[in-house]
C-alpha cells in the first residue's frame, strides 16, 4: 500500500470541538492506554462536509477485551461482528477493532454468495480502511495531532462529489447486500453521484437482498426514507430496482399508476406528498413514524382490498381490517414491522371512514383519539391527491380551530347538508323506478 495521506488541520477544517466530548474522552482513555484510537467513519466525514454528525464511531487496535479493561462500562455484543458498547448511562459508542481482510477461519467466513458469515479478524489501521465499504466512509481523524488520515483517495472523492466503493463493487456487493441501500442513502442524504463503476453492478445484484433478513431490512428502511431526502431516495431504489425487493406491493402500484392515465394516479401524488410532507417535517426537527410510511406505501393495496371484501358483503370497517391483513402477510415476507408500528398503520387505515360522520357528538369524541392527527394528515393527503373530495379536509381543518359553538354550527350544517343529498337521491331512486 502506499503511504496514507495526512491532510493537517490547517488544511482540512474539522473542528475538534464538533466532536462529542465523550467520544474524546474514549479517545484520549485509550490512545493514553497505549493503543491506536481515531474517530472515523460517518462523523469524519460529515464534519468535512460542514454537516453534524449524529453517531461518533470509534476504531482502535484494542480488542473488545482490551477496550473494557481501559474503559469498565464498556458492553460487548455481536457474533458475527463483535463490537464495544461503551456506555455513559443509556447513551453509548461504538468502538470497533481494527478488521482485516477474510482468511476463511472461523472468525472471518463467507457464504456461498460471498455474504460474510464471520467477521472478527483483527489487523491493522490500513487493512481496516480497505475493509470499509465507501471510500468516504473511511476516513480517520487523530484526535492528538489534528491530522485527517485518508488510506483510500476518499479526500479527492469528496472534492468530486462522488461515492465509490472500495475494491472490487461486484465482490463487496456480494459481501453484504446491503451496501447497495447504503450506495443511495448516502448519494440522496450528501447529494454525491455514485462513481460509474460503483454503479454498474448493482441493478442486476439487486436481487441478493432477497437473502437479508428482514428485520435488518427494516432498520435500513427507516435510515433511507428518514434522511430528508425521501423522494429522491424513492427516485434512485426504483432505479436500480432495488424498492421492489423493500415494498412490491407498493411498487406494482406505482407501475399500475404508471400505466394509466395521469388524471387516475392518485396513488403516485399521494406518495409524492407524503414524502414531502416527512421531509420538510425532519427538516423542522418534527418527530416522524415509520407507522405514516407504511400506511401511505402500502394504502393502495388496503384500498383495493378493502373494496373487494365489502362487494363480497362484508362490514366497511371488517373489510378493512381483512385487507390490512392480507397486505401485511405479504408485506412481513420482504422486510418486516413491527407490531407497535403496524397497528398505528391499522388504526390510520381504519379510522379513515370515520371522517364521514360529522354530528357532534362523533366528532368531538373522534378528534380526542389518540391518532386523530395521524388520521387527520393522512386524509388530508388523500385529498390533495385527487383520491378524495377536498372539501373534507376543509371542513376538517376548519372544526379543529373554532370554538365550540361554531363547531356546533359546522355540524348541524353538515348534517342538513347531508340530509338534503340524501333526500335528492331518494327523490331520483323513486323518479327512475
Amino acid at each position: 500500500m502506499s503511504k496514507p495521506l495526512r491532510v493537517p488541520a490547517t488544511q482540512h477544517g474539522l473542528n475538534p470541538r464538533e466532536i462529542d466530548k465523550k467520544a474524546r474522552s474514549i479517545l484520549q482513555a485509550l490512545t493514553g492506554a497505549g493503543y491506536e484510537a481515531y474517530l472515523v467513519g460517518g462523523a469524519v466525514r460529515d464534519l468535512l462536509l460542514a454537516k453534524h454528525p449524529k453517531d461518533f464511531d470509534i476504531a482502535t487496535s484494542a480488542t473488545p477485551e482490551q477496550i473494557k479493561q481501559v474503559l469498565p462500562s464498556t458492553r460487548i455484543i455481536g457474533r458475527r461482528f463483535r463490537l464495544a458498547h461503551v456506555h455513559f448511562g443509556r447513551e453509548y459508542f461504538e468502538v470497533a477493532t481494527f478488521r482485516a481482510p477474510h482468511d476463511e477461519s472461523d472468525k472471518g467466513q463467507t457464504g456461498d454468495h460471498g455474504r460474510i458469515i464471520h467477521d472478527n479478524v483483527y489487523g491493522t489501521v490500513e487493512e481496516d480502511a480497505l475493509r470499509r465499504d465507501f471510500s468516504v466512509n473511511a476516513l480517520f481523524y487523530d484526535l492528538e495531532s489534528g491530522d485527517v488520515i485518508d488510506f483510500v483517495g476518499a479526500m479527492d472523492d469528496l472534492e468530486k462529489r462522488q461515492l465509490r466503493m472500495i475494491g472490487d463493487p461486484v465482490v463487496r456487493y456480494r459481501e453484504d447486500p446491503v451496501r447497495m441501500l447504503r450506495a443511495v442513502r448516502f448519494a440522496a442524504k450528501l447529494n454525491l453521484t455514485i462513481e460509474p463503476a460503483s454503479e454498474a453492478p448493482i441493478k442486476e445484484l439487486s436481487g441478493l437482498l432477497e437473502n437479508i433478513a428482514p428485520a435488518r431490512l427494516f432498520d435500513e428502511v427507516l435510515k433511507l426514507f428518514h434522511g430528508g431526502q425521501a423522494q429522491k431516495t424513492l427516485d434512485t431504489l426504483r432505479k436500480y430496482d432495488l424498492f421492489v425487493w423493500l415494498f412490491p406491493q407498493a411498487e406494482s402500484s406505482l407501475l399500475e399508476d404508471e400505466a394509466g392515465d395521469s388524471e387516475s394516479a392518485s396513488y403516485t401524488r399521494l406518495v409524492a406528498a407524503a414524502l414531502k410532507n416527512t421531509d420538510k417535517r425532519i427538516r423542522a426537527g418534527k418527530p416522524v413514524t415509520p407507522a405514516f410510511l407504511f400506511a401511505v406505501l402500502l394504502w393502495k393495496r388496503v384500498n383495493d382490498g378493502s373494496k373487494m371484501y365489502r362487494e363480497l358483503g362484508n362490514p366497511a370497517l371488517q373489510s378493512v381490517h381483512l385487507a390490512a391483513t392480507d397486505v401485511f402477510s405479504e408485506q412481513v415476507k420482504s422486510l418486516s414491522v413491527p407490531r407497535r408500528f403496524s397497528n398505528m398503520t391499522r388504526e390510520i387505515w381504519t379510522m379513515q371512514g370515520r371522517f364521514q360522520f360529522k354530528n357532534m357528538r362523533r366528532v368531538m369524541g373522534f378528534m380526542d383519539h389518540r391518532r386523530f392527527r395521524a388520521a387527520y394528515d393522512f386524509m388530508c393527503l388523500r385529498a390533495h391527491a385527487g383520491e378524495i373530495d377536498s372539501d373534507d379536509c376543509e371542513w376538517w381543518t376548519l372544526i379543529q380551530e373554532v370554538d365550540e359553538p361554531e363547531k356546533l354550527a359546522m355540524c348541524q350544517a353538515a348534517l342538513s347538508q347531508g340530509n338534503n343529498k340524501s333526500r335528492g337521491r331518494t327523490r331520483r331512486r323513486k323518479k327512475n323506478s
